[in-house]
């Protein structure tokens, strides 16, 4: 791991300086899966390599992390390291293969408690997940300093539904009925979740991230009371326990994001979770959002994903409409309102960025 002294000097931090809430000359922009199938650069890469094997090649990782980077130049505001949430379950001890056309594939999920048995009592992340952090470690170097680099986990909730589900699932109604069948175990196996995700996040940042974010992928599947007790109070316990441990090593602390796709209903709970930044998917309406939070968070957002694909008109129009809307005074980064989806022509997504960044400066210079 490498000290941030030893890492070249940011160029561009208009994304902590948003993150931080701090007035700022425009709205940042990242995207995420920015480093993703899109790429016609990334396709090719794939052709070679398997997407786990990349994953735990800390120079393939890195050279995913920067095409967009290289790509789009001075349009991106912000990257995120090329892994998986799914990495910390393979850490516990399961076998997770992505499978062309279905996704994630769980070889051998976890059916009842009992299987619990299965998973590694006590997982040494920097043994198993040593591999992100010489990748993040190596990114910040080839970056240099061109934009800051995201560290990321997926939330509890979501990583547990994909152990029991055993993939995607249009209704996780084997994850669910584990929250009312065996309540004490869900909690449990969302401890232990936790606890794992807590260290490997300090780690991220030790190795060299500069910003976290933890995505909810599933918790707008879970009712409002289900997400706050088996989501909410997790998602909490992450941000305030890797404060408390980066203090307690002399870290300086990092911006960090929650995205809770779907959960609406959640948006006072999470602006108040500790996170500085509340990402929000393309259903929630930006001023709505600015109200529920009162602007005591940073808001992070949210064109659909699908505009990408209906012209050159509508990308500009709507993403000009998104940008007003987060407002001349709105503490906003933006973004989608999920990851960018793996058929888009990526000059689609450069309107969209060119888009952004041109609106937003001429609404913060009125």
């Amino acid at each position: 791991m490498s000290s941030s002294a030893a890492f070249p000097p940011l160029k561009n931090d208009l994304l902590l300086r948003a993150a931080r809430g701090e007035k700022v000359e425009r709205a940042p922009i990242w995207i995420m899966r920015q480093a993703g199938r899109y790429l016609p650069e990334f396709r090719e890469l794939r052709k070679h390599h398997s997407f786990f094997t990349i994953c735990r090649t800390p120079e393939l990782a890195c050279q995913l992390t920067l095409q967009p980077i290289d790509r789009y130049g001075g349009l991106l505001d912000g990257s995120i390291i090329f892994s998986d949430i799914l990495v910390i379950p393979q850490a516990m001890g399961l076998d997770v293969q992505m499978v062309e056309g279905r996704g994630p594939v769980f070889t051998d999920p976890l059916f009842t408690p009992d299987d619990m048995k299965r998973l590694r009592e006590h997982v040494d992340v920097d043994k198993e997940l040593g591999y992100v952090y010489e990748a993040i470690t190596l990114t910040r170097h080839k970056l240099e300093g061109r934009v800051p680099l995201f560290g990321f986990i997926g939330a509890p909730w979501t990583l547990m539904a994909y152990m029991i589900e055993g993939g995607g699932s249009k209704t996780l109604s084997k994850a669910k009925s584990w929250l009312w069948k065996y309540t004490d175990d869900a909690h449990a196996l969302l401890q232990r979740i936790t606890d794992i995700s807590v260290e490997f996040l300090v780690g991220q940042v030790k190795a060299g991230a500069q910003l976290l974010q933890v995505f909810d992928s599933w918790g707008g599947e879970l009712s409002p009371y289900d997400f706050r007790t088996f989501s909410l109070p997790y998602i909490q316990q992450i941000s305030k326990r890797v404060r408390q441990r980066l203090g307690e090593l002399g870290i300086p602390e990092v911006p960090m994001v929650v995205f809770a796709k779907g959960a609406w209903f959640a948006l006072e709970d999470l602006s108040q979770s500790g996170y500085e930044v509340v990402s929000l998917d393309w259903t929630i309406d930006p001023q709505y959002a600015r109200q529920v939070t009162k602007d005591r968070v940073v808001l992070q957002g949210n064109m659909d994903p699908s505009v990408l694909y209906g012209g050159h008109d509508a990308i500009r129009e709507t993403a000009t409409r998104m940008v007003h809307a987060f407002g001349k005074d709105g503490k906003h980064i933006a973004n989608l309102g999920h990851g960018i989806l793996p058929t888009v022509d990526p000059e689609a997504l450069k309107v969209y960025l060119e888009t952004v960044q041109k609106v937003s400066a001429e609404l913060k210079k009125d």
